[in-house]
C-alpha cells in the first residue's frame, strides 16, 4: 500500500508539475493534485504511522471516501492556515509542521518535546505545557476544526526498556488527552496511542530527542462533507 501509494503520487506530481520540486509546492497545489489524481477511497488505520518520505511524515488517513480536486484543495488551504494559527499560539512551547496522511490529504503534526512536558519516567504534564496544550485546544475548537480526528501518540527513547517505556508512553499521551477533553475537545475526536521507543525520529533510538509527544490532526469524511458543500470557511 506504501508503495502503490507513493508511485500514484509520483505519476501525479511528473505529470502536472513537470521538475518542479514538490517540497516548494503549497499545502492548497498539493490538495488539488491528490484530490484530482490519487483521490481514492482510504482504508482503516487511523494515527497508524507507516513510513516517512521528502514530504514529512504519511500517517493512516482518517477518510474513507473518495476525494475529488476542489475539495482537496479546500482541505489543504484550512490546514495550512490552521498549521499557522497554532504556530503563533504556541510559538517557542511545541513544534508545527504540515504533513500528508497515506493518501495525500494534508494534516498536521505538533509535537511536543517530553522532557520540557514532563518530569523524567513521569506522567504528570508540567505546567508550560499545560498552557500549551490549552492554546492548542482552544485553536482546534473552532467550527473550521470540530469535524476533524486527533491522534495523540506517546513516545519514548529505548533506554529503560519496553517494560518501563510502553505503560510511560500510553500514560503520558492519555495526560495529553486529558488536557485536551477537559478544554472542549470531543472524546469521540481523540485517540490516543502508547509506541514507546518503537518510532525513533533519529538514527539512535536511545537519543534523548526521541522522548517526546505527537498530536496529528486529521480530515475525517465529515469535513469532507463539510468542504464540498462550502462550509469549510
Amino acid at each position: 500500500m506504501f508503495k502503490k501509494t507513493l508511485l500514484c503520487l509520483l505519476a501525479v506530481s511528473i505529470t502536472v508539475m513537470g521538475l518542479e520540486s514538490c517540497a516548494s509546492w503549497s499545502n492548497t497545489t498539493k490538495g488539488t493534485l491528490i484530490g484530482s489524481g490519487a483521490g481514492a477511497a482510504v482504508g482503516a488505520g487511523v494515527g497508524a504511522l507507516i513510513g516517512k518520505n521528502a514530504k514529512g511524515t504519511i500517517i493512516g488517513a482518517a477518510v474513507g471516501t473518495a476525494v475529488g480536486a476542489g475539495t482537496g484543495a479546500i482541505i489543504g488551504h484550512k490546514m495550512d492556515q490552521k498549521a499557522a494559527a497554532l504556530k503563533a499560539a504556541m510559538a517557542n512551547q511545541a513544534a508545527v509542521e504540515t504533513v500528508e496522511d497515506d493518501k495525500g490529504l494534508k494534516a498536521i503534526k505538533v509535537t511536543f518535546d517530553a522532557d520540557m512536558s514532563f518530569a523524567k519516567n513521569q506522567a504528570n504534564l508540567s505546567a508550560s505545557a499545560k498552557s500549551a496544550l490549552v492554546k492548542f485546544a482552544q485553536t482546534m475548537a473552532g467550527s473550521d476544526m470540530v469535524n476533524t480526528a486527533i491522534v495523540v501518540k506517546g513516545h519514548t527513547d529505548s533506554s529503560g526498556g519496553d517494560a518501563i517505556n510502553q505503560p510511560l508512553s500510553e500514560k503520558r499521551a492519555a495526560a495529553v488527552g486529558d488536557v485536551l477533553r477537559a478544554n472542549n475537545i470531543a472524546a469521540s475526536r481523540i485517540t490516543q496511542y502508547g509506541m514507546a521507543s518503537s518510532e525513533p525520529m533519529t538514527g539512535n533510538a536511545a537519543d534523548a530527542a526521541n522522548r517526546r509527544v505527537e498530536v496529528y490532526i486529521l480530515a475525517t469524511d465529515a469535513m469532507v462533507k463539510q468542504a464540498e458543500a462550502g462550509q469549510l470557511n
